[in-house]
């Protein structure tokens, strides 16, 4: 009920928007059933309302970078859940205004959730920074242990 509630007040708040508008952050909501890996299946009166509130406020996606889904249970297995619950989306004027958003799903950290990062503008061009290595470091006390916690340590990466 309180999301049918959310979905009420974004649309009461729609109808009104002729100014650039973006909603972004964690709905707790799937707005498509490919948007779910794992867990029990996806019945789609879970994600309708909001696909439909998102439609009738006349907000839309410009896609993002990085991993499809930015939860995460943290589980492994059989257990494993992936779902893409967090999402920036924006208007016709917020579109005009910026046409060159770009939305990036972020690795977790510290969170089950992944962070966005949003840029509006310009970005300068990027070039390849060279790899250096301070041999100092190799003389650092603690310097073998470290690599050994980080050799053996599971991470989890994304692909582009």
């Amino acid at each position: 009920m309180e999301r049918l509630e959310l979905w009420n007040h974004l649309y009461y708040l729609a109808s009104d928007m002729k100014f650039p508008w973006l909603v972004g952050g964690d709905f707790n909501v799937i707005l498509h059933e490919d948007e779910k890996i794992g867990g029990l299946p996806v019945h789609p009166p879970e994600y309708e309302d909001f696909a439909f509130c998102v439609n009738s406020c006349g907000l839309f996606e410009k896609g993002y970078k990085g991993s499809p889904f930015t939860w995460w249970n943290g589980r492994s297995n059989a257990t494993c859940i992936f779902k893409r619950l967090d999402r920036i989306l924006v208007n016709f004027p917020f579109q005009d205004m910026l046409p060159t958003i770009e939305v990036e799903h972020l690795i977790r950290t510290g969170s089950d959730h992944a962070s966005l990062l949003m840029t509006c503008g310009e970005q300068t061009t990027n070039f390849v920074k060279p790899f250096r290595f301070l041999n100092f470091w190799t003389k650092h006390a603690t310097f073998m242990d470290v690599v050994r916690q980080n050799w053996k340590a599971d991470f989890i990466g994304i692909h582009f």
